[in-house]
């Protein structure tokens, strides 16, 4: 391999998203001297940003009083909020939880809000790297100093292509790791660190999102709808959204708990049976899908906070777990994150010693609003998964109404690969086929997220265990993967020797990490692939 060159910062961010911006913004404010660089995986800012998002300002009011004076394109004040109860056929409005009362919140398209936050971190100084990924995290003696990124041009069988540049290494007093949900490198660093250890398993669901343009007739700016109930059994935790932004656009989006139990389910053909509803049918209809996306979140929330610093660097963001899933937010609690962190790092850069662990960032963050919202709805999630939708709709207005978030207990949650019923003590789903007007199949849904990567590269989604598939994946859960990715990366299919194969079609990947979680063996690992490499979400994603 050749010598790599090096660049010295004060603080490297890993990721160009709210929270990583936010943490850059922070510090320049506070330190406008110290040398702040953000790497990002996607090939623009923004790029890799994917969320149905009502945005709670109380963050962004914090770092930035008056952003309303010139804010994110598409940005529109929320207004009719609904909750609904889906039957087959009907749609029962029920009362909306405060948790989910917007007023005062904004509908956005979260990659606009990242493209925006990148241009005032770039006005303030922070220089900002897009399409390098960071591949591998640089430890020396026990001590984070920083990462490589932006290697390019190896091939597929591990040599170096015509192409072959050999990346960079980004050192820093301090790293901030805001990789969002499952990174790579963070994945990594529990494991060095025991960042783990002593708290609850984190538990996660995969959010898939189409944006759509509508008649106008049919829009209606700020309305935020969500739903739950139909087409999710009562054991699966799920839900639904309409969010109107704009003049004529309209983010739609449904979310499947990974914890699900039975392996024919498939999150994408739910998604896609959820928009031929009634209630729904009559907001699409006439329409037109122009983008679509999926990504994985953390829903483990307050109990599934790992531990937050490490020698070298701290975890920022949905790369920690902060997301309020009673709220259906984590924009404000990760950009409040970062901003916690920066002020930690700029203290740790004024003084003399400059000690290696950020001691006061956890510390600051427990006395934050943050904490105290998220350890508030600690119990509502995990209900859910204990006892049922039901179950978990009467938990959360006891934990609401009654208990005010201080209940005297904190459930737990389960890992969520461990969650799946052998394939025949489960029944098998019956999915009606696309109908190319509301419901749509895989490859042309992957086609409107723009995703692209470059085919002579190392593959970076491998199997640790080649030989466990057929045994377990394909005999006993029935090859789960070939449902639960929403991309169609995994096919199987004949050998031409009367048995099965999987075959693996890494090109299609959107990035989601699904497979990283659900993998009944935990067999398949994602890795990032070169920078610039999957989604290119554009326009209101």
């Amino acid at each position: 391999m050749a010598e790599r060159e090096a660049m010295e910062f004060d603080v490297l961010i890993v990721g160009a998203g709210p929270a990583g911006l936010a943490a850059a913004i922070r510090i320049k404010q506070l330190s406008p001297d110290a040398a702040v660089c953000i790497v990002e995986k996607g090939g623009e800012v923004g790029a890799h940003i994917l969320s149905g998002a009502v945005l709670e300002p109380r963050a962004l009011d914090e770092l930035i009083p008056d952003w309303r004076e010139d804010p994110p394109a598409l940005a529109t004040p929320a207004g009719d909020d609904r909750f609904m109860m889906l039957t087959e056929t009907r749609a029962i409005k029920l009362p909306t939880p405060p948790q989910m009362n917007n007023h005062g919140n904004y509908i956005v398209s979260l990659g606009n809000v990242a493209r925006w936050l990148g241009v005032r971190a770039e006005a303030l100084g922070v220089e900002i790297y897009p399409g390098f990924a960071a591949s591998e995290t640089i430890i020396e003696d026990g001590v984070v100093k920083g990462v490589v990124a932006g290697v390019m041009g190896i091939s597929r069988d591990g040599s170096e292509g015509p192409n072959y540049q050999p990346g960079m290494e980004l050192r820093a007093s301090y790293t901030l790791f805001a990789e969002g949900c499952r990174g790579s490198l963070t994945k990594k660093l529990f494991e060095t660190y025991g960042l783990r250890d002593g708290v609850q398993e984190q538990t996660y669901a995969i959010g898939l999102k189409e944006l759509w343009q509508i008649p106008k007739e049919k829009h209606t700016p700020g309305l935020v709808w969500h739903s739950t109930g139909w087409p999710l059994k009562s054991d699966t935790y799920g839900g639904s959204w309409l969010y109107m932004l704009g003049e004529d656009l309209v983010s739609v989006g449904f979310v499947v708990g990974l914890d699900y139990p039975n392996p024919w389910l498939s999150p994408f053909d739910e998604f896609q049976r959820f928009k031929t509803h009634p209630e729904v049918r009559k907001f699409l209809e006439g329409g037109k899908r122009i983008s679509y996306g999926a990504r994985a979140l953390n829903e483990g929330g307050f109990q599934s906070i790992p531990k937050l610093v490490f020698p070298g660097g701290a975890l920022i963001g949905d790369t920690a777990g902060f997301l309020n899933v009673p709220k259906i937010k984590g924009t404000h609690t990760a950009m409040k994150s970062g901003m916690v962190a920066a002020e930690a790092v700029v203290a740790a850069l004024a003084s003399e010693e400059r000690a290696p662990v950020l001691a006061e960032y956890p510390a600051m963050l427990e006395q934050s609003w943050l904490w105290e919202e998220l350890k508030a709805v600690r119990n509502i999630r995990p209900a859910f998964a204990k006892w049922g939708m039901w179950g978990g709709l009467v938990n959360a207005a006891l934990e609401t109404y009654v208990f005010k978030g201080r209940a005297p207990w904190t459930m737990g949650h389960h890992a969520d690969h461990a969650s799946l019923k052998p394939a025949a003590e489960a029944p098998k789903i019956d999915y009606p086929k696309p109908d190319g007007v509301l419901s749509f199949d895989r490859n042309s849904s992957v086609f409107l997220s723009n995703t692209n990567h470059e085919e002579d590269q190392p593959a970076h989604l491998k199997l640790r265990d080649p030989g466990k598939w057929l045994a377990e994946n394909f005999v006993k859960y029935a090859s789960p993967e070939s449902r639960y990715c929403p991309a169609g990366v995994y096919e199987a299919i004949e050998d031409g020797q009367g048995g099965h194969r999987l075959q693996i079609n890494a090109q299609n990947c959107v990035h989601c990490k699904t497979c990283d979680i659900k993998d009944p063996t935990q067999n398949i690992d994602w890795c990032t692939p070169e920078g610039a490499g999957g989604p290119n979400y554009i326009g209101g994603m």
